[in-house]
């Protein structure tokens, strides 16, 4: 099925993994153009081979002939591969390319070095260890070999920057995955004890005072061997994941205590065991959850799955329309919690759902479970009621030793309608507009308008008079198929603009601030420097570089979301539920903001309308905005002139009055930021639909 799937989308390189040695699995059906064993470890004993030998002989024969197979693999695993495939380029010291690790820059990323015969490579990497220098030279060397099998040439090099891009965002969820440092919080996926001796050599770098175990492991698995290879805890909870291959918590804390550790608690899920640990450490401890892929991915669901509220109706706005009726101040109060109608949505464990739609209807509310059930994965759970009845349902939760630790906890944090705390951003207050000014010969819809100088200052000028909240500049297009702008090019273009409209009047002192539309780090530095205010990234801070600067210098930062950026013309990307999947990438990318160190409060959430989505997706994007409340950040939309409007069949291909009603909508739905061409139109736009909504004074 993999295989038709990469044929239908006619991919240029298809990646298998292999996934049981390689002699017999299904991936061996393909002519592969170069392969690789990255490491051999004892492992799936029972059908590789009980020896190092028999395993390296039995992976190894994934190679075919002519073609290079690439391994990090030493001794005698090497000896082994080298008599089985016919050419082998081995990373290592001697080999095509040498992987040395630099060390740490935070504490969620590094620095390596590539060395081939006539280069070296300096990069970055979102991972730390060793061993992970090790797989980025074998991906490197991968790459290359792929590379010039497709290209036709035989010459295996990549550019330098290319490499460095491709490295810079290289992400591994649930592999030595920091998730914090204040406890520091390690998830890792190690499920055998050569991977557990990697885990603890790893974890070595780091200092903490405690360690706290989260441990749920698999029980075909070498459990004792396993424990004894990790650190030594100071304290244990043993957990299972949600599937039928999962160890007995309590058999795995009979390992913990054979191997000397006296305080082992048994869980029952793992987000509860890593609640637990979470209530016992300090600051300065570490929580290590680890034993299984299945158990690191249950851990990372309280970071990742956004429940995504619906409110029907304002609890405020209810009880003003009830005083306005006449009726008495204490019949408002005590009826405006029955009368709105509150939808939240959540994703968690079936057991859970289960009871949770049992206590849900005994107090008169719905809850309804989705029909899609997949192996050790949450589902989808939709809850219906009155703020009344939730009430009472958190109540009961709190109560309850049915094993649902934290759900209502998290209920009442999406039934909190508190706004946030006002930090002075024109955003707090209603729908703002950010005003586009493009410096660029070639932005779809004003290139040139603003290439010179005096014209940008102009425009600014205009945009202030018209009621702009922020003026986003931009010194780089992401038309489809625009070319990249050079950084130093972009620094040109970019900072004198944002010096002068700085000195603009109205500009600065938080009434018009300055946005810069950028994914360079360069350039956003140099823009903060001169007097910038936000950073806009539309490839959502994929660069680590960008993550770093925008932690230290605490600034508002627009993320989005995006496939390729320039877009690529032609490119067809599918979504099961558009607004389902944009929410989880943006929520992965909230995650690494946030492991950078970059606070929520100062991110806002752009869904990308146009980047790698049809007409169609947009729109609806468009009228589901209000789902991505479940994200907690502002929320900016930009779709100004944009592609999509062509979808709706104007004869005279005119975009603005489309964008204008698009601005309304979105307003509507609760969009934070509107990003427009158009400042005056968009103003009134939303000064309408404000209006509508009770806000006009009257003098």
């Amino acid at each position: 099925m993999a295989i038709h799937e990469f044929a239908r989308r006619d991919v240029d390189i298809a990646v298998l993994e292999v996934g049981l040695g390689g002699e017999y699995d299904a991936t061996s059906v393909v002519d592969p153009v170069v392969t690789a064993v990255t490491n051999v470890s004892l492992e799936h004993t029972a059908v590789l081979g009980d020896t190092i030998t028999e395993v390296a002989r039995t992976k190894s024969r994934i190679a075919a002939d002519g073609t290079p197979l690439v391994t990090a693999a030493d001794g005698e695993a090497l000896a082994t591969i080298r008599e089985v495939a016919p050419t082998v380029s081995v990373v290592g010291p001697d080999g095509v390319v040498d992987a040395t690790y630099q060390g740490r820059i935070t504490h969620a990323d590094s620095r390596i070095r590539l060395t081939t015969a006539d280069r070296e490579i300096d990069a970055r990497l979102p991972q730390v260890g060793a061993h992970q220098a090790t797989n980025a030279g074998v991906a490197f060397a991968l790459a290359e070999h792929a590379v010039a099998a497709v290209r036709g040439d035989g010459n295996p090099t990549l550019p330098a920057p290319t490499v460095r891009y491709g490295l810079a965002r290289a992400g591994w969820p649930g592999r030595f995955e920091v998730m914090s440092d204040e406890p520091l919080l390690v998830l890792d996926g190690a499920h055998n004890p050569a991977a557990c001796d990697v885990l603890t050599g790893t974890l070595s770098d780091y200092n903490y005072d405690q360690l706290h175990l989260v441990f749920g492991a698999m029980h075909d698995k070498e459990l004792a061997q396993m424990v004894e290879r990790l650190p030594a805890p100071d304290t244990a909870i043993t957990c299972a994941p949600a599937l039928d291959r999962a160890a007995d918590p309590a058999v795995l804390s009979r390992a913990i205590e054979n191997a000397g550790v006296a305080a082992v608690d048994t869980g029952e899920s793992v987000v509860g065991a890593l609640r637990q640990a979470t209530d016992v450490a300090d600051p300065d401890d570490c929580i290590l959850v680890t034993g299984s892929l299945y158990a690191v991915a249950e851990a990372r669901t309280p970071f990742t799955q956004a429940p995504i509220p619906k409110q029907f109706a304002d609890a405020d706005g209810a009880e003003q329309s009830l005083r306005a009726a006449d009726a008495t101040a204490s019949e408002a109060r005590l009826a405006r919690d029955r009368m709105v109608h509150n939808v939240v949505k959540l994703r968690i464990e079936r057991r859970q759902a289960t009871i949770l739609k049992q206590e849900l209807a005994r107090l008169g509310g719905e809850c309804v479970i989705s029909t899609i059930d997949r192996e050790a994965e949450p589902v989808d759970v939709v809850l219906a009621g009155t703020l009344r009845q939730f009430q009472q349902l958190i109540d009961l939760l709190s109560d309850s030793q049915d094993g649902l630790p934290g759900i209502g906890e998290e209920i009442a944090a999406r039934l909190d309608t508190e706004s946030e705390t006002d930090r002075g951003y024109p955003w707090e207050s209603g729908t703002a507009v950010m005003g586009v000014l493009n410096v660029t010969p070639d932005s779809f819809h004003d290139g040139g308008t603003h290439e010179a100088l005096e014209d940008a200052v102009a425009g600014s000028r205009a945009m202030v008079e018209a009621g702009v909240d922020i003026i986003d500049v931009g010194g780089e297009s992401t038309r489809p198929g625009a070319e990249p702008v050079p950084v130093d090019e972009e620094i040109d273009r970019v900072i004198p603009v944002v010096r002068a409209v700085a000195d603009v009047t109205g500009v600065g002192d938080g009434d018009v601030l300055i946005s810069v539309d950028t994914r360079k780090p360069e350039v956003a530095e140099a823009a903060l420097d001169a007097g910038a205010d936000i950073i806009n990234d539309v490839t959502g801070l994929m660069d680590p570089r960008m993550r770093e600067l925008i932690a230290d210098r605490d600034v508002p930062t627009v993320i989005m979301h995006s496939i390729d950026a320039p877009v690529v013309p032609d490119r067809q990307v599918e979504y099961d539920d558009v607004v389902e999947d944009v929410i989880h990438t943006l929520s992965e990318r909230l995650l690494l903001a946030e492991k950078a160190g970059i606070s929520r409060d100062n991110v806002i959430i752009d869904p990308g309308l146009g980047f790698g989505k049809k007409a169609a997706e947009s729109f609806e994007l468009l009228g589901r905005l209000d789902e991505f409340d479940a994200l907690g950040c502002p929320i900016l939309v930009g779709h100004s002139h944009k592609s999509m409007f062509g979808a709706i069949g104007r004869e005279d291909g005119e975009r603005l009055p489309p964008t204008l009603a698009a601005t309304a909508l979105a307003a509507e739905h609760g969009a934070d930021i509107v990003r427009v061409h158009d400042v005056a139109e968009n103003v009134s736009a939303i000064d309408v639909v404000s209006a509508a909504a009770g806000d006009l004074t009257e003098e």
